[in-house]
């Protein structure tokens, strides 16, 4: 599910779930013991990419539908843990956004430090309202960090999603690339954050990290518990199941 491939001083992190990188219990298990190694490891930077056109498609769906409750009370804490485990990271993040990032997949594209995003027909926003969920304290509080407050209460609250042009317009990614160089850019982008000595650039990251990391532990601590209620919930499980089905009827 996770693959790494060395370049110098970076590592490359390619999400390689197959069905979109979808989020289930066993993938994000895969991705926080990933960035556990590497940040144990010698790289100095790390480059997180998906495969195919898909950088990460959001939660898996079916699997909270297969799963339920049980499924749900054990599913979203980790989640929750995969994205408290990107802010802090001590090294340099990019993402290299090869393709959609929705809902789920664009939180983790934007807890990175850098966010480049190949040129195309790549969709990007967070669709939770339109799935009929709450988000957690630590996705929302990624989201509001790293958006500009003029672009934050439209990304949350209508689900919208944009191609490349607009979302570096509402400054969802740093930069666009052609397709058939985004790695190696990225791989340039996070080579020179890592030429910062790595000490300085981790106190730097969360000095300038700190409201948001202060912020999402205190808003979990109030929010997440009925979060998770909420999920669990047969309302919240109707409208998942409803937008599944929407979801298939327009691939169909």
């Amino acid at each position: 599910m996770i693959e790494l491939e060395e370049r110098g001083v970076v590592t490359v992190l390619r999400m390689a779930r197959g069905k979109g990188n979808a989020l289930n219990i066993e993938f994000i298990t895969a991705l926080i013991d990933a960035l556990d190694q590497l940040e144990r490891s010698a790289t100095r930077a790390v480059v997180i990419t998906g495969q195919n056109n898909v950088f990460g498609a959001g939660v898996d769906l079916p699997a909270i539908l297969a799963g339920g409750p049980q499924y749900v009370r054990q599913f979203l804490p980790l989640m929750v843990r995969a994205f408290e485990r990107l802010v802090p990271f001590p090294k340099p993040l990019v993402a290299a956004v090869n393709g959609h990032a929705i809902a789920g997949g664009a939180i983790i594209m934007l807890a990175c430090d850098a966010r480049l995003l190949a040129r195309g027909s790549a969709r990007i926003g967070l669709s939770e309202i339109q799935v009929g969920v709450l988000y957690p304290a630590w996705a929302l509080e990624i989201a509001r960090f790293t958006t500009p407050p003029e672009h934050f209460s439209t990304l949350i609250c209508t689900g919208r999603t944009w191609q490349p042009e607009e979302a570096l317009a509402r400054g969802l990614v740093d930069e666009l690339v052609d397709a058939d160089k985004l790695l190696d850019r990225a791989c340039q982008v996070a080579g020179e954050m890592a030429a910062v000595p790595t000490a300085k650039f981790t106190a730097t990251k969360l000095a300038v990290r700190s409201p948001m990391i202060e912020s999402a532990r205190r808003q979990a601590a109030l929010t997440d518990a009925a979060v998770v209620d909420d999920w669990c919930s047969s309302e919240t499980l109707g409208n998942i199941a409803a937008f599944a089905e929407r979801s298939l009827k327009r691939k169909g």
